[in-house]
């Protein structure tokens, strides 16, 4: 199993301060019966760590008229809204909620160049609600293609979530089967996408990032 980069900075951390809880356990209670429960909890701690920063060999299908998912997780909101950070008019929005136990890599949902980019920070409301939107911790991306259309990408941290990274820049150009992005432990992303788009997923469907295929564009 491939383990992403963000992986390597805070797995090696997570497992020596594990290791410091099992040497507490030992010191503390030695061989008595509940030491071994809790070390299998350690165990289990550690796998769960080291799963969180998976990065599975995805194979993307570059398609310009696609919208594809930004992340795996669950859809938890189709809904025409006003977008009030860029657009600041009405758009389809379009949000994907992440678990922990979900791949946290955020893909690039269509292929164009990053005309804007903006992180704020925020409160760490559940990423689930819907207004963790406006108020949580984010960072905006849009992406204009080269017709000219425009899609926001905007990633969100959570309750536990508290780093949101985004690897491409304003101005970079960008093609579907590159990762813009990053969320540790449990988040949400949100697409705005064009009025006339043919939205192709339902409300509490799974997504597969750079495979779902979210929306066609006209």
């Amino acid at each position: 199993m491939k383990i992403h980069k963000e992986g390597k900075k805070v797995i090696p951390v997570a497992l020596l301060l594990l290791a410091l809880l099992v040497l507490a356990i030992y010191w503390f209670l030695g061989n008595y019966l509940i030491s071994y429960f809790l070390y299998a909890g350690v165990a289990f701690l550690c796998g769960l760590v080291v799963w969180f920063f998976r990065d599975p060999n995805y194979k993307v299908l570059c398609n310009d008229k696609n919208v594809l998912s930004v992340c795996d997780g669950k859809v938890v909101a189709i809904e025409p809204t006003i977008e009030r950070e860029y657009f600041k008019e009405e758009r389809v929005q379009v949000s994907i909620f992440m678990s922990p136990l979900n791949v946290h890599i955020n893909h690039v949902p269509v292929p164009g160049k990053i005309i804007y980019q903006k992180h704020k920070n925020g409160r760490f409301l559940p990423a689930f609600i819907a207004k963790s939107s406006e108020e949580n911790e984010r960072c905006t991306s849009v992406i204009r293609m080269k017709d000219g259309t425009k899609i926001l990408m905007r990633q969100i941290a959570g309750v536990v979530a508290r780093r949101v990274v985004a690897y491409k820049k304003e101005n970079e150009e960008v093609t579907q089967d590159q990762h813009l992005g990053f969320i540790r432990f449990g988040s949400r992303v949100d697409l705005f996408l064009p009025k006339n788009c043919n939205i192709q997923v339902k409300i509490g469907e799974k997504t597969n990032g750079g495979k779902t295929i979210i929306a066609t564009l006209n």
